[in-house]
């Protein structure tokens, strides 16, 4: 089983180990926080477009489509009561690849990262691809 620390530094600041890396988080300034680093949520939402891409890469890469200069875009709301994250939108770019017929595979393949996965359940997400043949 997988295991990532994440430690509070005082003053509303934390720092999560992962393996050989760390990530500096922070909380919103109403909670105290001081922009030192990512917030919660945007740590979660940076892990989706990471999980993203890399599906849609690879994908690309196995079918022989140009990936370079693949972004994930994403977008969000946040709401209260409870306090949660809806309206999750992402837009994968490619723009020097071109899909044609493999569009709806690629979007299959980008609902399939595990980080969608887990959250699928919870209102899912919006997923649009845009090659350059729609640019």
């Amino acid at each position: 089983m997988a295991t990532i620390v994440t430690e509070y530094k005082g003053d509303m600041l934390f720092e999560s180990v992962i393996g050989k890396h760390r990530i500096t988080i922070d909380v919103p300034a109403d909670m105290g926080g001081q922009d030192r680093g990512v917030t919660p949520p945007q740590v979660f939402i940076a892990s989706l477009g990471g999980c993203i891409g890399a599906f849609v890469a690879h994908y690309c890469r196995e079918a022989g489509i140009n990936e370079e200069g693949l972004t994930v875009e994403l977008s969000f709301d946040k709401v209260s009561d409870p306090t949660r994250l809806v309206n999750l939108k992402a837009k994968v770019h490619l723009p020097n690849g071109e899909l044609g017929k493999r569009e709806e595979a690629a979007k299959r393949v980008a609902l399939h990262c595990p980080v969608h996965e887990s959250i699928k359940d919870f209102g899912g997400l919006e997923l649009e691809i845009v090659d350059n043949s729609k640019a």
